[in-house]
């Protein structure tokens, strides 16, 4: 068994683990440990199971079998596998923004129904009607997406504009002619969309109609999935030409579509103060836990629970009222929008439940684990389910409907409330640690923060006072020591006066640290020129943008910075990393960064060293390509040097 300590570097995730130990409950770690040693030839990424000759694998050493059963070889092998994976995670978060879309679809037609029924016009109008599910909470967004969109605004009505928006959205997602996404055409500097233009020439693949850029979100992941079908594509080059594209269909339409419309239906964040981690559950409360990533349900709950009615039925069963916290994602949405408390990362979703304390763990889609039902077994949690997508067996089953989004978030909470009296308060143990962080800062208010333009931030990069900007994402992974390599590889570029931006896992994993806090800028884990720059602006020396959807905030960041300086992305000096990556959603995110122009570094060695000739594309050839590459290095220290030295060679690249 392992030590607390060996676990994390997060004190509540430490204490609850020892409880855990000492009650007998199987986390994420025991089932790590038993799944030692895993499989070589899964890491390597040299294992086929893509038909039913196989399974498959080939000898990494250089001896027999070289090609499997169809004669695949190795490259083969790894690049289809890899390009699986980039499928799956460009679904998972493209579907996210699908769902975003047609609940903003949804709301329009209501509206539009309403006023047919004789209920009040101008709200319904304005889509700012209580009757209505979902509002249109930041007008002044949505007639940003539209013009964008080239859709005139003028004489429209907020309902008029919401249907055409989500229309086009959801047309990015099934379209068949050969034209680029229309939300990429909307958001991507013409310098960065040339690059995509000619990557396949650049590549020696001519044949690919307009480089790789995304023709349609859906058709670029089946493309995916038929390519890599027995007896279809074998060159690992075109193989992972097409993993590109399809990631950019995620990274400039899928989760873009996601961000921007989420922004629209619940208010574009703005900066805000809040707290994080285990300490932020109530001992006296109900406690009622969101896990997840989609925030059509999420804002449900956190409405819901604010409802006279089940405030006075919270008291009348002993409560003193209502917390809800965040974990993962969804946390990390209503933490930038309303200042929601986020208890933890990926890594504290089993222990938030063994602190005795949540009445219900309401979970949607996405890096929740099974294994969280049988851990509120232990206790009395309950795991409610919300998503038709998404059915845990042994939680209760509530799925939800926009249609009626007011019932059913009512009856979740009611569920959680009623819950309360089952709770031991002397199996309660409540870690009392929380930090403080200041969030919300979306490119909306980055650029209100500083007077309305970039212009303060590009002269502190070219002034060297800054020397350069690093997008940090997130997940956890249990072969790392949780947050570890987060908080490590932070500071060392911190020092080296580099501005961090970044999501999901990690944003949370910062927040926890005290990274958030503009003090944090007078610590010794902050070089001079950033923090002068962070007190000059009354900011922290590192920024949360949001949930591992809003990568894209990161995106458009780098896009008006490159508007701005003529430049494409791939010539700022800029980089990413996933210190600890766990998902495919995760590989999405890294190629569509690297895709983009924006050279990754990845913490966990993807399971690409079988292919020799995937791993030189990937982290070299890719720089003739697309102007960007991956660095994979997993000692934080190491990484954070490369990942330093190549904003310098930006910078010389720059003459600045």
């Amino acid at each position: 068994m392992k030590k607390y300590k060996e676990v994390s570097i997060d004190s509540t995730t430490q204490q609850m683990y020892e409880r855990a130990q000492e009650m007998g409950i199987e986390t994420v770690w025991e089932r790590l440990e038993k799944q030692q040693p895993q499989c070589g030839y899964g890491l390597l990424g040299v294992c086929c199971r893509n038909c039913m000759m196989g399974p498959c694998r080939i000898n990494p050493f250089g001896g027999e079998p070289r090609r499997g059963v169809c004669g695949a070889d190795a490259d083969t092998i790894v690049a289809r596998n890899l390009l699986r994976m980039i499928a799956a995670g460009a679904a998972a978060h493209s579907d996210h923004g699908r769902h975003v879309a047609l609940t903003l679809l949804i709301a329009a037609e209501m509206a539009e129904k309403f006023k047919k029924e004789g209920k009040p016009v101008l709200e319904l109008d304005n889509m700012a009607s209580s009757t209505l599910p979902y509002q249109v909470r930041d007008v002044e967004k949505l007639k940003a997406v539209a013009e964008r969109l080239g859709i005139e605004t003028e004489g429209k009505t907020v309902r008029e504009l919401a249907k055409e928006v989500a229309e086009v959205a959801l047309h990015d997602f099934g379209k068949q002619d050969e034209e680029a996404l229309a939300f990429l055409k909307a958001y991507l500097n013409p310098k960065t969309y040339e690059i995509f233009e000619k990557a396949a020439e650049k590549a020696g693949m001519p044949w690919f109609e307009n480089g790789i850029l995304p023709r349609g979100i859906d058709r670029e992941i089946v493309e995916s999935l038929h390519r890599t079908h027995i007896g279809t594509d074998h060159d690992p080059v075109s193989i992972l030409l097409h993993g590109l594209k399809t990631s950019l269909g995620d990274a400039w339409g899928g989760s873009l579509i996601a961000t921007e419309l989420q922004d629209v239906l619940f208010g574009t964040p703005q900066v805000i103060k809040a707290e994080a981690n285990l300490g932020v559950l109530k001992e006296d409360y109900v406690n009622i836990v969101v896990h997840g990533h989609e925030p059509v349900l999420s804002e449900k709950i956190v409405e819901a629970a604010q409802d006279p009615e089940l405030l006075e039925l919270a008291e009348k069963l002993g409560a003193k009222g209502i917390n809800v916290v965040g974990m993962c994602c969804t946390g990390l949405e209503v933490l930038m929008r309303h200042g929601i408390p986020i208890a933890g990362n990926f890594l504290q979703q089993e222990m938030a439940i063994v602190t005795g304390a949540v009445e219900a763990m309401v979970v949607d889609v996405q890096c929740i684990m099974p294994a969280t039902v049988d851990v509120a077994r232990c206790f009395h949690t309950k795991i409610i389910d919300t998503s038709p997508l998404a059915t845990f067996p042994g939680a209760i089953h509530i799925k939800f409907d926009e249609r009626r989004a007011d019932e059913i978030a009512k009856e979740i909470v009611k569920t959680a409330v009623e819950n309360f009296p089952n709770r031991s308060k002397q199996r309660v143990e409540i870690p009392k640690e929380k930090m403080a962080g200041y969030v919300g800062f979306s490119v909306e208010a980055i650029l209100k923060h500083f007077g309305g333009s970039l212009k303060p931030l590009e002269e502190a990069i070219v002034e060297g006072k800054i020397k350069g900007v690093a997008g940090l994402v997130g997940c956890n992974n249990p072969k790392i020591k949780q947050d570890h390599n987060h908080i490590k590889i932070a500071n060392e570029l911190m020092k080296r006066d580099v501005l961090l931006i970044g999501t999901g896992c990690w944003a949370t994993a910062a927040m926890k640290y005290g990274i958030f806090l503009p003090e944090y800028a007078d610590t010794e884990n902050v070089g001079p020129g950033l923090r002068e720059f962070a007190k000059e602006w009354g900011i922290p020396p590192a920024l949360n943008m949001g949930s591992c959807v809003d990568c894209t905030r990161m995106l458009v960041l780098a896009d008006l910075i490159a508007r701005d300086l003529n430049l494409p992305i791939s010539a700022l000096p800029v980089v990413g990393s996933a210190p600890e990556a766990m998902t495919e959603k995760a590989v999405s995110i890294g190629t569509y960064f690297v895709a983009s122009g924006i050279t990754t570094h990845l913490g966990i060695v993807p399971p690409v060293l079988g292919g020799p000739k995937v791993v030189k594309i990937l982290t070299q050839d890719l720089y003739d390509i697309v102007g960007a590459a991956f660095i994979v290095e997993p000692d934080p220290y190491k990484a954070a040097k490369l990942m330093y030295e190549h904003i310098m060679k930006k910078r010389k690249e720059l003459g600045i």
